[in-house]
């Protein structure tokens, strides 16, 4: 197969009609090799519209959702980066080329091991994988200038809106899991005590782990 043939069907027939028109977003998205952060078993279907599986019971984001959310924070070179949920580290990788420096946390060990190595092999420097519960208390660093929740989370916590700077972005999908459709958003922060959302599109992604308001583990 094609893999480049396919990485550029994709950008054409999928991410940019809908609506992504970001050429910086574009760029990022037809130079990352997608197949790289999958399984061999799916590297065939890598640049398919589909939410591909990463292992347990985990899935990456569509390529048009990756290239909605990336167009839609107005990343900076300068900017310093926060995403909740590394995955495949797919999305990791995208964010690490429009930014200066990201942080990604990941509670599934395995999953941070081989995001890791998959952005060594691809010799980005400019990110650090944190294993951990990110809805529990931690001592994330203040002033974000973005943040990004890689999967669907019930509201945004208040920890998570107050380590934004002054005009940070946020991106979630707000829902629950029995949601027919959940809404994308991007929230910014307008003052030290006020905060603006808008709403984005209406699509649907897998909750993240402990994310959820009927767990205890939920403390924000």
């Amino acid at each position: 197969m094609d893999l480049q043939q396919a990485r550029s069907n994709m950008i054409e027939q999928q991410v940019r009609p809908w609506d992504v028109l970001d050429q910086r977003v574009l760029d990022v998205l037809s130079e990352i090799p997608r197949e790289d952060f999958l399984e061999a078993a799916h590297a065939g279907v890598a640049y398919s519209d589909y939410q591909l599986p990463i292992g347990h019971g985990q899935s990456m984001f569509k390529p048009t959702l990756d290239g909605r959310l990336l167009q839609s924070l107005l990343l900076e070179v300068t900017d310093t980066v926060l995403e909740i949920g590394t995955g495949s580290g797919y999305l990791t990788a995208c964010l690490s080329r429009l930014a200066s420096q990201v942080d990604s946390i990941e509670i599934i060990p395995e999953l941070a091991q081989s995001a890791a190595a998959r952005l060594q092999n691809l010799g980005i420097s400019n990110v650090a994988i944190l294993q951990q519960d990110a809805t529990t208390t931690w001592d994330a660093r203040d002033g974000y200038d973005v943040i990004v929740f890689g999967g669907a989370v019930p509201s945004i916590p208040d920890f998570y809106r107050k380590k934004l700077n002054i005009g940070g972005r946020l991106f979630a999908i707000i829902g629950e899991n029995s949601s027919p459709a959940m809404e994308a958003v991007l929230l910014t922060r307008v003052r030290d005590t006020e905060w603006s959302q808008e709403s984005l599109f209406e699509t649907r992604v897998d909750p993240l782990l402990n994310f959820d308001s009927e767990s205890p583990s939920f403390v924000f």
